[in-house]
This record gives C-alpha cells, structure tokens and sequence, in this order.
C-alpha cells in the first residue's frame, strides 16, 4: 500500500436543514508531508470531536482504488483526492485485509488500526446529495481509522509497512458490516465489539445493536 495524496481540511461552513453547520469534511491535496499527532493531523480542522480526532481517530485512510466506481455515480463532481474526508489516499487499501489492531509504520509515524468510517449527512453535503451515504454503506468502502502510537510525518510515495498484526484479525471490513446489518447473532456482535483494539465509540455503536 502506497500513499498517493496527504490532504488537509479547512473549516467551512455549509447549511443543513436551514441552518449553518460547521464542517472540516472538504481536504484538499498538499504538497508538504502531514505531521500525525496523537489526536490529530497538525493544521487539520476537526470540527465535531465527537465523532472525528482523538486518539481512536487520529487520522483517517480512504482508498483510492474505489474512487472510479464512485466517479461514476457522481460524474459531475471535481474530483480530486480528499473527497472522503480522507487525510491519506492510499494505494491498494483494502478493508477485507486490513485488520483491528494491525500496526504500520508511514513515514517517520506508527499507527494502529481502529474502526471504519461511520458516514454521517457532511459527507452526504460534500457530495451534493444524501444519497452518497447510502451508497458508501452499500458499496462498503469505509476507509480506515487509526490511533497514533508515534508521532511522525507522511508524505506522499510513502509505503505503509506492516509492523505487526493483529491476533484476532476482526477485518475492518466485518466492523462495518456488523454495523450496518439488519441480520446479526449476538455472539457475532460480542466477538467483534471485545476485539481488543476497537475503538471504544465503536465497540459502544455495536453494543446498542443488543438492546
């Protein structure tokens, strides 16, 4: 896997439902590497830390491998790296591979894999239509979350390096399916949600699926 773009954000301010809504969802290519922080890409906007920063979701991974198929759903958009709210594009990122707890090295930085991506109504607006998170749950591209374990700078051309893997190999993929599925055991949603890596909003999302 390869990265080819490193994106930055800058808060916007779109309405939603008649009202002004705050959003760092719009990244855009730069030229000079990212600098992963532990809660944080240094200089991105996060906006809702609710839901994106922190230390389970420092940084986010999209692959560029889907952007075709979704150039033609939505041919009429400028499309450029970044349109997933993604801070790094990868090549070759694929989600049945990827899984809870992996640890790679890019760049200077270490990190560790997560969750997937939740899309909520921004990444609906940033592709003029709600549509599109319908689509990216039924396509099931979710892209990767990840914690920083070290600090250190990206850049584009860097390789993701596999450092370690994960025991359990609970694939990021099989976290977003169990999310969003209408059929489910519960032994499956309690195997997945006490993998040990998961995110804790996460496993939490999961959980409430029980009650």
């Amino acid at each position: 896997m390869k990265i080819v773009s490193v994106n930055i954000g800058k808060k916007e301010t779109i309405i939603w439902r008649g009202k002004k809504v705050q959003t760092g969802i719009c990244k855009y290519p730069v030229t000079e590497p990212l600098s992963l922080g532990l809660e944080d890409v240094v200089g991105d906007s996060v906006i809702d830390r609710r839901y994106h920063g922190g230390r389970d979701k420092a940084c986010y991974l999209f692959s560029e491998d889907v952007y075709p198929e979704w150039k033609e759903l939505y041919p009429d958009l400028n499309w450029q790296p970044g349109m997933f709210g993604e801070n790094l594009t990868v090549e070759g990122l694929n989600e049945n591979k990827v899984f809870i707890g992996d640890v790679y090295k890019i760049g200077t930085a270490l990190v560790q894999v997560t969750q997937p991506r939740q899309p909520c109504f921004k990444l609906g607006v940033r592709f003029g239509s709600q549509k599109a998170v319908g689509d990216f749950i039924e396509l099931a591209h979710s892209g990767v979350y990840v914690r920083v374990l070290r600090e250190g700078n990206v850049s584009k051309g860097d390789e993701l390096e596999l450092v370690e893997r994960s025991d359990e190999q609970v694939s990021v993929y099989e976290v977003f399916q169990l999310l969003y599925a209408d059929n489910f055991s519960d032994e499956s949603i309690m195997k997945v949600a006490n993998t040990e890596f998961l995110a804790a909003s996460c496993k939490n999302d999961l959980l409430r699926k029980l009650l």
